[in-house]
């Protein structure tokens, strides 16, 4: 007698290795799925469908394939184990454009998966972009700004992805993770994974969720003496300024590791926990296990990246996985002063621009250079004094805006581009800028909160119908902070004159990030700790209006040469009528 046979226990990373074809539009390597092409993927993947482990955590940098973890994960459940499933997404706008561009081409393209997912195209009305519903189970996109999405239908499988980039609270509901995890409350096999790139010291989710595990680390045997050891940043070395040179230094014999030899160490590596398992399991990479980054290209990317305290922070994140730790939060003032030059106009400077902030008996203005890697000098800051209702202000901010600036060799500069904080005075800053928008003179409104865009998209929906810039003040704030803490001229630095007193640097300094509990949750904030911030303000302002332009100022200095040594060859007519009537014409032109 025929019985039909129950299908073959399959872990998730055999599975992938069945079935799985990498899409042509969402990966470098298009084709079937091969577990051995980066072999710490398996013990990840095998994790999410052991029974024994409840949580699993993956704190690692951007480039060793989490998106690919999880979407092998998804396929398993739809095609082999059908279950409710959530993944969510920073944002409603990351979690359609995931569905979009790796969910359904994963779908399209593996062909156990393809008939079992009705296309949002069909008539199949179960089934949209954020929804789909298959034999068994469905699967459910959303973003953890999205307190609804939140907070409905049972579910198995929870994968949050990125949490780090999620809002402290989900609306007023809480914390998005927690909102999440409730969901799989009913399901006794319930099972919850959290991946992301690390972000600050303190305030990562990921960082916090990884010491809760077992805390597993990637071990590579070392080619000559065979010992086994976790790659760090600290083993690579290279010659000064030669990305090409990088080697991987074993740290126990110091035998010298080619790019070669670090991928084949890899390919024989394994897991190890750190800690006692608890039910949760952890895993950390950094980009030294990627297979896909050389050592040269990496090196390459921290040679530019370390230039300024943004880049390098970027780096430790998205590279490392590792947290980053400010080395302050307050900047000293008085020190600031101290470093102050004897300059008036200095012929790095590239591009000017101005931030304008408005007070209810005051205007106050600053001018930036803008020099090569954003290299910055206080042109000058200026204060008028009157009511911000009445015309005659105005006329005078317009012919500070309006100054033309002489450089040392005799090229005239204008400012190109202002913001305008429109938060006092709201109509008179309306009034301003509307007419002057073809300036680059534009009205702002900051907008407090982490991770925000120091430019955000742009709208007219006020009284004026003026196009209004949201400014994302706390990330503008953090930069110019990282960029005064550049202690060497160059990327980032910023400079000022021997001109301004001690009270500018007070008003400059005049904030400090603080860390707040709000219903239980960690929050980073700027708070004023002197009366007065308008240097602060000024500065934010001036670096929205650089960030407007999106300059390319290498392309502009080199134009600007081109200009200089054009009009440094020109020949006067009448001095040319001299030079021949004098006989001396062959001599003069070429001295």
């Amino acid at each position: 007698m025929n019985l039909i046979k129950p299908p073959p226990h399959l872990k998730i990373s055999q599975w992938a290795d069945k079935f799985r074809i990498l899409s042509t539009e969402s990966s470098s390597e298009a084709g079937k799925f091969e577990t051995s092409r980066a072999l710490f993927q398996k013990e990840i993947m095998d994790s999410i469908n052991d029974p024994a482990i409840n949580e699993v955590v993956v704190m690692s940098c951007s480039q060793v394939g989490k998106t690919e973890i999880l979407l092998n994960a998804i396929g398993y459940y739809i095609a082999y184990e059908p279950a409710p499933i959530l993944i969510v997404q920073p944002t409603l706008e990351m979690a359609r454009a995931w569905s979009q561009d790796r969910l359904a081409p994963m779908i399209r393209d593996s062909s156990i998966l393809k008939y079992k997912v009705a296309d949002v195209k069909s008539k199949d009305s179960a089934n949209t972009v954020l929804h789909k519903v298959f034999n068994g189970g469905h699967i459910t996109a959303c973003g953890a700004n999205s307190p609804a999405s939140l907070a409905s239908r049972p579910i198995k499988i929870v994968l949050c992805d990125e949490i780090d980039r999620y809002p402290p609270t989900a609306g007023s509901e809480g914390d998005p993770v927690l909102l999440a995890k409730r969901r799989s409350a009913t399901f006794w096999d319930s099972k919850l994974v959290l991946t992301s790139t690390p972000t600050v010291k303190g305030n990562s989710q990921i960082e916090n969720a990884y010491y809760e595990t077992d805390q597993r680390k990637f071990y590579v045997p070392c080619k000559k003496c065979k010992k086994k050891q976790t790659l760090k940043w600290s083993q690579v070395k290279w010659e000064k300024d030669k990305p090409e040179t990088a080697r991987y230094i074993c740290e126990h014999c110091e035998k010298k590791w080619d790019n070669l030899d670090r991928v084949n160490s890899i390919s024989k590596g394994s897991w190890k926990a750190t800690e006692k398992f608890n039910g949760r399991a952890g895993f950390f990479l950094n980009g030294l296990y990627s297979p896909w980054v050389t050592m040269e290209e990496a090196v390459g990317e921290f040679l530019r990246a370390k230039k300024q305290p943004e880049t390098l922070r970027v780096f430790v994140n998205t590279y490392l996985g590792e947290t980053w730790e400010d080395e302050g939060e307050r900047i000293d003032d008085l020190g600031l002063y101290e470093r102050r030059e004897d300059y008036t106009f200095p012929e790095e400077v590239i591009l000017l621009t101005a931030g304008v902030d408005i007070q209810d008996d005051r205007i106050e203005i600053e001018i930036v250079g803008w020099g090569l890697e954003e290299e910055t000098w206080s042109i000058d800051y200026h204060i008028i004094y009157g009511d911000p209702s009445a015309p005659n202000i105005w006329q005078e901010l317009e012919l500070i805006l309006t100054k033309t600036y002489d450089k040392p060799d005799k090229s005239k500069l204008k400012i190109i581009s202002v913001c305008i904080d429109s938060g006092h005075h709201t109509n008179q800053v309306y009034k301003f800028c509307k007419p002057r928008y073809a300036r680059r003179v534009f009205a702002v409104k900051g907008v407090g909160g982490e991770g925000k865009a120091i430019i955000s998209r742009p709208t007219k929906n006020n009284i004026a119908k003026v196009t209004l810039f949201g400014i994302g003040v706390d990330t503008a704030k953090e930069l110019i902070y990282s960029r005064l803490r550049t202690k060497e001229h160059g990327a980032g630095y910023c400079h000022f004159p021997k001109k301004y007193n001690e009270e500018y640097f007070r008003q400059l300094t005049a904030e400090k990030i603080v860390t707040k509990y709000r219903k239980g949750f960690k929050k980073r904030e700027w708070v004023l700790m002197r009366a007065r911030n308008e240097a602060l303000d000024c500065r934010v302002y001036a670096l929205s209006a650089f960030t407007l332009l999106n300059a390319d100022l290498n392309r502009i200095s080199e134009k600007q040469k081109k200009n200089q040594t054009e009009n440094h060859h020109k020949v006067n007519p009448n001095r040319l009528k001299h030079y021949k009537k004098s006989g001396n014409f062959a001599k003069s032109w070429n001295n």
